[in-house]
């Protein structure tokens, strides 16, 4: 392994604890500021519109200035959203706290490249498993990010979960220090833009359909599932926050934990062989009220890779994202609604559809390439 990609690693692993603490920690805040039930998990849906609008925005801004600039630039805003998400906690201002959540989406959507830098590091037959190693890194934000913010919650003890996201803070911005040694191979972007294909032609192609379609809604179960997780157990059943935070922890470790494998099984029997398997795990997980779509999302983005040429990378990563983050910025905004007026066992049967629309669209592909 090369020593970008390791820098890129441990970069990951604290830009993206910022993610893990949100899902930790912004329900139940949520729900004990907002002046309804069902706007709880408003901070963690609007963390996610966050990820969706600026999702084009990073990947532009990274075309300009470079994987490098761009990943630091986003680091110190992660940083200092965490600060305003930690003041607004001692003014006891939802308002303020939501719009905290939604910067630090806006630095998540920049964490979500690492993927693709990733990528950029490996020859193209490589990449499923370059893809894997990064998004292995979750794995260590997990554990990191959560447990810190559990350990610090009672720093300022008149205002409970400030210290979460002071040392949030912290945490976020270490990772500029492993950037620092990254040798980004940026080149300004110079190319002829007649030579690119629109969004319509990019979206008509249906390889690139099925890996928008495989990550978009892989995220939007998760998405869906995971901001009332918090909610369910700790507001309504009165389960331990430690415990609560075990379950987020082992969650996301769940969904990396495959990456050690999944480049290598892509390599081997193929991007839609690996996107069935990955619904068939789906159906079993929501059967059984877990989740898990680490195959779909690694199969999605490696599958994307092939999809557009060398002019088009920043723009069709950026609509990639939009797309699937913004679908997933709908599937957590009615998360909270689904909780209040169904049950928990209602929410994992609707989740039943997304994974009919990823079948057919991988049908299609399977279909037309046959031909």
């Amino acid at each position: 392994m090369n020593k970008n990609l390791w820098l890129l690693i441990l970069s990951q692993i604290f830009a993206f604890t910022a993610a893990p603490v949100t899902v930790f920690l912004s329900g139940i805040i949520g729900s004990q500021f907002s002046p309804a039930k069902s706007l709880a998990t408003l901070p963690m849906a609007l963390s996610i519109v966050g990820i969706a609008i600026f999702a084009i925005f990073a990947a532009k801004v990274m075309s300009i200035i470079g994987r490098r600039a761009g990943f630091m630039f986003a680091s110190i805003g992660s940083s200092l959203a965490s600060l305003l998400a930690a003041y607004s906690i001692i003014c006891e201002s939802f308002i303020l706290f939501n719009f905290a959540c939604f910067l630090l989406g806006a630095g998540v959507a920049f964490s979500h490249q690492y993927r693709f830098a990733a990528v950029e590091t490996v020859k193209k037959d490589m990449a499923p498993k370059a893809i894997s190693i990064i998004l292995l890194a979750g794995i260590g934000s997990a554990f990191i990010g959560p447990n810190a913010a559990n350990f610090s919650k009672e720093i300022i003890s008149e205002h409970l979960y400030a210290g979460s996201y002071i040392v949030l803070a912290v945490l976020t911005l270490t990772s500029t220090i492993f950037l620092l040694f990254y040798k980004d191979g940026h080149k300004p972007n110079n190319v002829n833009k007649k030579n690119s294909r629109s969004y319509l032609e990019l979206i008509s192609q249906p390889r690139f359909l099925q890996a928008l379609i495989a990550s978009a809604f892989a995220y939007a179960v998760m998405a869906f599932l995971m901001t009332a997780t918090p909610i369910s157990m700790h507001v309504m059943e009165k389960i331990s926050l430690t415990k609560t935070g075990l379950v987020i922890q082992l969650h996301i470790a769940a969904m990396f934990l495959p990456s050690l494998v999944t480049g290598n099984l892509i390599r081997k029997f193929g991007h839609s062989k690996i996107m069935y398997a990955g619904v068939f795990l789906f159906l079993i997980t929501i059967l059984t009220s877990l989740f898990d779509q680490n195959f779909l999302f690694i199969s999605g983005t490696s599958l994307l890779v092939l999809s557009y040429r060398e002019n088009e990378k920043f723009k069709a990563q950026g609509f990639n994202d939009l797309i699937v983050y913004s679908i997933q910025a709908t599937a957590s905004l009615s998360a909270g609604v689904f909780l209040t007026l169904t049950s928990w066992k209602t929410m994992n049967l609707v989740c039943m559809i997304f994974l009919v629309l990823i079948i057919l669209s991988t049908l299609r592909a399977d279909i037309k390439e046959r031909k």
